[in-house]
């Protein structure tokens, strides 16, 4: 593994080696990661991160690219087969730059947007105010209910009918229940917007048919191509036929330059696995695992916000545990468990030491736990933040991740030797 870099420079290898010897060694409970196979690895390092391609199949800006035209077209067919959709531009670089094209597509600036409050679940991108995107349109913002844990739809609704509103968003980032996808188009058809959902966080479980999919029924659906979907780290936006050619040029030239061909490439061999049917087995056991592992933190008396999970991610309020989110990530850090802590709604602390961890079941599920596992992950989460003080505790909790995580091996293929 990495001989020539190591030669090269072995700084940055023996940061690579240690960054593997990291992921081998942790409970990985982060929502948003995942680990790729070794496929889309070596598509990431291939030949194609030399070739510039500025434009689409068929109508680019530079010779050359015939090849890179074969597989950024098996790209966009495998995802329109996976997801329903009628256009697919898998150029956008991640999430957030596939979200701000789609704004640009839809809208001028200054119109109104309806997003989901990011302290509610939302993303940074859905109209935060610390954003540049809503210093250029009118981002109002729509919250869930708190003794049903839902998304307020007659409240969504009433919003807006009185805002009147050209693009109703749905989406999360700590959100762990489904949504009515028909119901939200129906509020915006009564109101004549348009439709819009981020399913960056949900994407592998829409394509594994393990959540509903708003892609048929939407106008516009932006996604990554990792986290639960299992791809290189990127962007993808999707749309009815109508909306194709504003979506495109928004993404180029309206937004970026040339396309990451050899992320492209990691896309199309993501999408290809996403297709077969133990994707399907796979989508199915991550929320088998959520389920898992919400049962047992709730019978540890731990409050799961939005009452339950119903799909990869739980938010959990530790305000009963006397510990912030910040000081439970890093003692949890400390046992190599890895989370992020995370604003709860309404959250009274500050967004870098807020009140909640965020946990995540698609990584681990990846290497192979299932429900059982789940339930000694929530054990060990537990007993680490009540021994916080207690290093000998810690240790001996540590040893035990160590003993879980050996147990289901990550890229054995690859040597750090």
């Amino acid at each position: 593994m990495l001989n020539i870099l190591k030669n090269q420079d072995p700084k940055i290898a023996d940061a690579i080696i240690l960054e593997l010897e990291r992921q081998r060694n942790v409970i990985e409970l982060i929502p948003s990661e995942n680990f790729v196979s070794p496929a889309v690895l070596e598509s990431l390092g291939s030949v194609l991160t030399n070739k510039y391609a500025e434009g689409y199949p068929g109508s680019r800006y530079y010779g050359g690219t015939e090849n890179v035209d074969v597989i950024e077209n098996l790209a966009r067919e495998r995802a329109k087969e996976l997801f329903g959709a009628e256009h697919v531009n898998v150029q956008p670089l991640s999430g957030a730059p596939a979200n701000i094209a789609a704004y640009f597509a839809l809208l001028e600036p200054g119109d109104t947007i309806l997003g989901m409050d990011l302290s509610h679940g939302g993303h940074l991108t859905h109209g935060s105010p610390v954003t540049y995107m809503s210093k250029i349109f009118n981002f109002i913002r729509y919250k869930t209910n708190k003794e049903t844990g839902l998304i307020d739809y007659e409240n969504l609704r009433q919003m807006a009918i009185e805002n009147k509103p050209k693009l109703i968003l749905v989406g999360y980032s700590a959100y762990s229940r489904e949504i009515d996808y028909e119901k939200i188009k129906q509020i915006a058809d009564e109101v004549k917007a348009m439709t819009m959902a981020d399913i960056a966080h949900i994407a592998g479980l829409i394509a594994g048919g393990a959540m509903k999919n708003p892609v048929p029924l939407f106008d516009v659906v932006t996604t990554t191509t990792h986290k639960t979907l299992r791809g290189p780290r990127g962007g993808m936006i999707m749309c009815k036929e109508k909306f194709a050619k504003q979506i495109d040029k928004a993404v180029f030239p309206g937004f970026q330059g040339g396309p990451h061909e050899h992320n492209i490439a990691a896309k199309a061999v993501a999408f290809k696995e996403a297709i077969q049917p133990e994707f399907r087995e796979y989508a199915k056991q991550i929320l088998l695992n959520a389920k898992a592992l919400e049962k047992t933190l709730k019978e540890l008396d731990f409050k799961i916000m939005f009452g339950q999970t119903e799909n990869h991610l739980l938010l959990i309020d530790l305000s009963n545990k006397n510990i912030s989110g910040k000081e439970a990530q890093e003692l949890l850090d400390k046992v190599n468990i890895t989370c992020n802590k995370n604003m709860i709604p309404d959250d009274p602390r500050k967004p870098m030491d807020p009140s909640g961890i965020r946990l995540g079941t698609p990584a681990m599920t990846t290497r192979g736990f299932k429900e059982s596992d789940f339930e000694i992950v929530g054990d060990l989460i537990s007993r680490t933040l009540e021994n916080k003080a207690d290093e000998t505790a810690l240790a001996e909790i540590k040893n035990e991740v160590l003993e879980l995580t050996r147990k289901f091996p990550l890229y054995p293929e690859l040597s750090a030797k």
